[in-house]
Order: C-alpha cells, then structure tokens, then sequence
C-alpha cells in the first residue's frame, strides 16, 4: 500500500502538532492509536532531558481516556534535572484538556561492567507482511508500519510474536530514532496477543511502560507479546522488544477486558 501519510505529525511550531491519519486507531476513527503519541511525547522528552547523550530507559505513559485526532499542544518540563540521571515530563492537550502525559528517565551511558548479557536472538525477519487486524475495517495506523509476523497469527487469539518497521518518519521533516520505532510499535502489544475475539471484546491499556537499555538499531523491532486475563475483567500484557543484534527491552500494559 502506497505511504497513508507524510508522517505521523506535521509540526505547526510552538510545540503544536496536527495528527495525520497514520495515527488513527482501530476502535475509533477520530481517535489516536497510543504508539504515535508516546513516541512523540518521548521525542520532546529527549531534546529537553539534562544531557543529549543520554539513553531513556523507562517512557511511561498515562492515557486519560481517548486522544482525539485533533492538531494538539505537549508542553515539556524538567521533573529531577541531571547529566547523568534525569526525569522528564511531557504533557499532550487537545483543545486545553489533558489527553496524555508520559514521565521518562534518562541514563548515561558509562564504560563496559565486567558482566554483559550473552545476546538473545529473536527469528530473522520473514518476507511476506500480514495484516496486523484483519477482522477490523481499514485504519491509518496499520499501514503505517510493516508488520511480519515469527510466532502466532494475527488470524487467532493468543501468544504473538512480530517484526515492525515504521514505514514514514514520526515528524515531517526529521528522522526516525530507534526509540521511536520501539514507542510507535510497543503500544499495539496488547492487540498483537489479544486472548478474546476483538470483534467482541475490549482490551482497553490506560497506560504504557517500556523499559530500554540502549537504542534500538536497524529498521526492525521485533516484538514478542504475551497476554493474561484474570478473572476479576483485568488483564497484563508484557512484550520482550529486539532488534537484530538481541533483547533491548520490556513493555508492559494494564488492560480492563470488558465485552463490546
């Protein structure tokens, strides 16, 4: 399918954005998909954090209910301030409402410990794409990435395994940075290893944690995703993120699991 978009976001300066229908979600065509918006909200994060070699190693981010597809402000300010630790807050609001907020702590990178993970390698990258949700109408943000799938379906329920790569930049005009191909996929976790029919049943995230020790590379991330539902109509869903050269991360996400 030919580029839905120019980029996920047009910048209209002064820290406004205009959302492109890459952004727009499967369950509510006026609405953002989450991956875009965190990735974005961690994009100002950085160019504000202590120093610009830093890694981010935890983006967590509060979703306060749907985020319209709307030309939207982030406001970015210094929580704890440092070159070597920071915390950083970025805040989204569409129309003077707060739709999103994300908290990112930033580390320095230092010289090689003695004790270094041996390197887990995730299966390498399939030649045939899928449709990620095949049983819902057309929507932006599927085709905004390439999705190829190494472990289950996205034809059943369950366990999931699937390399993304994002198709066009986050903001028109800059590049894509490796965290950013990790936040534009990690928040379809939840979708990639739904446990019930999503014809007829929610899996809603408020929110999402993803923990990184060091920068994606390479086009691909490969996401491995696993969900489990309790039986109070809450649910977790935890994902293991690669690239090429082996594990760099977790995301997680509290689901309510209710019927449509």
């Amino acid at each position: 399918m030919d580029e839905i978009a120019e980029a996920f976001y047009l910048p209209l300066g002064d820290g406004r954005f205009a959302p492109t229908r890459a952004t727009e979600s499967p369950w509510e065509g006026e609405a953002q998909h989450g991956g875009p918006p965190s990735a974005l909200l961690a994009r100002l994060a950085a160019g504000a954090a202590g120093s610009s070699g830093q890694q981010q190693v935890r983006v967590s981010v509060d979703f306060f209910g749907a985020l319209p597809r709307r030309e939207l402000t982030v406001e970015v300010s210094p929580v704890r301030p440092g070159r070597r630790i920071d915390l950083t807050e970025a805040v989204m609001t569409v129309d003077g409402r707060t739709v999103a907020a994300a908290r990112v702590w930033s580390l320095a990178p230092g010289p090689t410990p003695p004790v270094v993970a041996p390197a887990v390698l995730p299966p390498p990258v399939p030649e045939q794409s899928t449709v990620v949700f095949p049983h819902l109408p057309d929507f932006g943000y599927q085709y905004a990435l390439d999705w190829r799938y190494t472990a289950g379906s996205p034809e059943q329920p369950g366990p999931a395994d699937v390399w993304t790569r994002v198709r066009i930049p986050l903001v028109a005009g800059t590049e894509l940075t490796g965290t950013d191909r990790v936040l534009v996929a990690a928040d379809a976790a939840n979708g990639i290893s739904v446990e019930l029919p999503i014809e007829s049943w929610l899996s809603i995230p408020p929110g999402m944690t993803t923990h990184l020790v060091r920068e994606a590379e390479g086009e691909w991330v490969h996401l491995a995703c696993r969900t489990s539902i309790a039986d109070n109509g809450l649910g977790l869903c935890t994902g293991t993120i690669s690239d090429a050269a082996g594990v760099l991360g977790q995301v997680a996400q509290p689901l309510l699991v209710r019927g449509r």
